[in-house]
Order: structure tokens, then C-alpha cells, then sequence
């Protein structure tokens, strides 16, 4: 494992960082007993940032931590959680869920402590109700070590809120097709400059980098004269970038432990030549002419008051686009928001009613409506209900069904 230094404090981090976000889930909750040992596992191999938050797992995945995490093995990593800054509703309200976080994590202290998922308007708010306040007495009573944000909007955003406050860190999506999106490159720059470490999350942009590669995307990879994944790929390209300090990995399977941990061991700065560097901006290129919503897969429009299965549809119409299989699509539309592998419950893009809610939540400030009109307008013809028969038909004799 290789570590990186944040400046202000002179931790070493793994520069692979565990984020808990996407731990394995068995009938519908947090698979307890497979997710301790990836975690266990990843941190007896090196790995010492793991990443949680107030939301992930409808608040089980802070109480799942403290408890695998009291054995011993929370003295050996930095544990980062986060004040959910959308539900904040007075200073009060700060205290008493850093502290229900203390206690879920069964700790005295959060080693890295985020202000959760952050825009100007936003941090604006929390300002008025005293968050800076909030922060400097929790570092000082001990509650939090260091304090730090995350981030999904503009540059002009980021800037203003990393100069609003002398934060240790931030954290940032950052991935070879988001080097001018959101912070962007121009914005871990800026936070290099002013002395942050900088954690970097959807390095593979939701998966969407290494699940469905396209055989125009395949064929550019396989110019290259060393082979590698399209995972070690997108990795490498991020800690090629001597600013980021841990990229933070949704590892829920123990395949993508082992790559990720070999990765980490041999992902120098600057080790990139530049005859890959230019190979990896031709995928981003070709990327950029197949994808069509922007998705990246993080959930956090839901849950639509309609129904909709907002990342469900967003992906199936991506796919058929990355696959070129149109057939494919409007089966597994029919099998996935038609309610065939989801117990009956329906997630049309048709459910849409216009309200926005989806809208104000999306980190990459979609046009959500917009696209769920599209997208009907594409799987939702006269041919849907034959499509349905298919599906039922398929998921019936595929013993694969539990694992869709």
C-alpha cells in the first residue's frame, strides 16, 4: 500500500480509501457478515481511511462500523463520517447528530469530519445557523480531529467555500470524464494550493467506467502497450495526479478489494507517460460521444415521491447507447422499473410528475425531468407489455435473479 501525507496534519492515508457507501446488501439490507470481512480484510492490507455517512443504508452503515470497528480495529484507521447538511435545521441540530453519530460509531472522535454534499446555497444556510461555530467546538472539545466538505456543484462554488473556512480537507468527484466538471481539475488545484488534502470519490463515476465498455472503448484500451483494466485505468489516472491524497473506492466485492489493493501498491504521481495520457483522453472523448444522461449512479435523487427509479432508468438507456443492444434495454426496462425483479413495484419513467424534488438533490444538477420524458418516450411504446411477457418469461428460469 502507498500512502500520501495531508499537509496541514502529517497523517499518512492509504491512498486507497474504503467508502461504505456501496457494501454489499443481501434481501434488501447491509450484508453484515460479508461486509465486515472486506472491510476487516482491506484494512489488515494496508487500508486505513474509511469512509461512512449519517444516510448511507438508512442509517445502518454508521451503526454496522462501530460495531466491527470496536475490536481493536479502530485504532488502526481514520474513520470519516458526515454531518447530512440538507436536514440541518438549527445549531442544535448539529450537536445532536455528531453526537448520535459518536454514539452509532461506538468512538469518542471523528478523525475526519465532512460537511456532507455542499453548494453555495447551501453552505450559505448553514452559515447563518452558526456551522463554523459548530466546527471550531467540536475540534476543540475533541468531538472531531479535522474538519472538511464534500462537494458536487461549481468551481465558483468551491472556491467560495473552501476560502470560507480553514478546512484540513475536501472531498471531490473527480474521474477522467469530470476533470471540467464540478471542482474539476481547476478546483483540485485550488485546494492543493491552499495546503488541503483532497479525497476524491467516484473515481469510476459510479461503475459506469468498468461495467459496460463499449467495443470502441475496448479497442482504444488494447492499443496500449502495457494491459491493464479499464478499473486500473480510471485509478491510475487519478493518483497520477500528485494533489490527490485517497481515492475512495465502493469495494463490495472481494475481486475488487484484490485489484484495487494491487493498484494502490504501484500508483506512483506521475507515472502515467504520456503516450497513456493521451490514450486515456481518446476514451474520455469516445465516452463523451456514447453517453447520454450524466448519471453517475449515487442515488441521492431518491426516494421520488412517484416512484420512479430514477438511477434504474438512467442506466438502462445509457447501456443500450454504451452496448449498442436496444433489445437488451427494453428488456431489462421491462424487468427493472416494470416491476418484473423488483416484487411487483413499478419505477417507470412515466411516473414522473414534474416536481423538482429530484432536481435539487442531483449532484450533477440533471435535468431530470427532462430526461425520465425521453426516456419514456423510447422504451414506453405499444411494444412494452410484450416486452414485460419477455421478462417474466426470462427471470423466471434464470437462477441468476437474486444477483440483478
Amino acid at each position: 500500500m502507498l500512502y500520501r501525507r495531508i499537509p496541514k496534519n502529517g497523517d499518512e492515508l492509504s491512498i486507497l480509501g474504503f467508502g461504505c457507501m456501496h457494501l454489499p446488501v443481501k434481501d434488501g439490507k447491509l450484508d453484515r457478515d460479508k461486509g465486515k470481512h472486506q472491510i476487516l480484510y482491506a484494512i489488515d492490507h494496508g487500508v486505513n481511511y474509511i469512509d461512512t455517512a449519517w444516510t448511507y443504508h438508512l442509517g445502518e452503515n454508521e451503526l454496522f462500523l462501530g460495531s466491527i470497528l470496536a475490536d481493536g480495529y479502530r485504532e488502526k484507521i481514520k474513520l470519516a463520517t458526515k454531518l447530512p447538511s440538507w436536514i440541518i435545521k438549527s445549531r442544535e441540530d448539529m450537536d445532536r447528530i455528531l453526537n448520535a453519530q459518536l454514539e452509532r460509531l461506538r468512538t469518542d472522535h471523528i478523525d475526519y469530519y465532512l460537511v456532507h454534499s455542499l453548494i453555495g446555497t447551501l453552505w450559505s444556510r448553514l452559515e447563518s445557523l452558526g456551522v463554523t461555530d459548530f466546527l471550531d467546538r467540536a475540534k476543540a472539545d475533541g468531538r472531531i480531529v479535522n474538519a472538511g466538505f464534500s462537494f458536487h456543484a461549481s468551481i465558483e462554488d468551491f472556491k467560495q467555500i473552501l476560502d470560507a473556512y480553514p478546512w484540513t480537507f475536501c472531498q471531490i468527484q473527480y474521474n477522467f470524464l469530470d476533470s471540467k466538471n464540478q471542482a474539476g481539475i481547476e478546483g483540485l488545484k485550488y485546494a492543493a494550493s491552499k495546503g488541503l488534502g483532497i479525497i476524491i470519490m467516484e473515481p469510476l463515476r459510479g461503475g459506469k467506467l468498468t461495467r459496460l465498455i463499449p467495443p470502441e472503448i475496448k479497442d482504444i484500451w488494447n492499443e496500449a502497450p502495457v494491459k491493464r483494466t479499464p478499473a486500473e485505468w480510471a485509478l491510475r489516472w487519478v493518483w497520477n495526479h500528485s494533489e490527490v491524497t485517497v481515492v475512495l473506492s465502493g469495494m463490495n466485492e472481494e475481486s475488487h478489494i484484490e485489484e484495487n489493493l494491487k493498484i494502490a501498491a504501484e500508483a506512483y504521481p506521475n507515472s502515467l507517460t504520456e503516450a497513456e495520457l493521451q490514450l486515456v483522453d481518446r476514451v474520455e472523448q469516445k465516452y463523451r460521444k456514447l453517453m447520454n444522461t450524466g448519471c453517475t449512479g449515487c442515488r441521492y435523487c431518491l426516494t421520488c415521491p412517484s416512484g420512479v427509479d430514477i438511477p434504474g432508468c438512467f442506466e438502462i438507456y445509457d447501456n443500450v447507447y454504451l452496448s449498442g443492444d436496444e433489445e437488451e434495454g427494453k428488456l431489462m426496462y421491462a424487468a427493472k422499473p416494470g416491476g418484473i425483479i423488483r416484487g411487483g413495484v413499478l419505477g417507470y419513467a412515466s411516473q414522473c410528475i414534474q416536481c423538482g424534488q429530484c432536481v435539487e438533490k442531483c449532484p450533477q444538477h440533471l435535468d431530470i425531468p427532462a430526461l425520465l420524458k425521453i426516456i419514456k418516450e423510447k422504451f414506453e411504446g405499444p411494444d412494452l407489455e410484450i416486452w414485460k411477457d419477455a421478462a417474466r418469461e426470462k427471470f423466471r428460469k434464470d437462477q441468476k435473479l437474486k444477483v440483478i
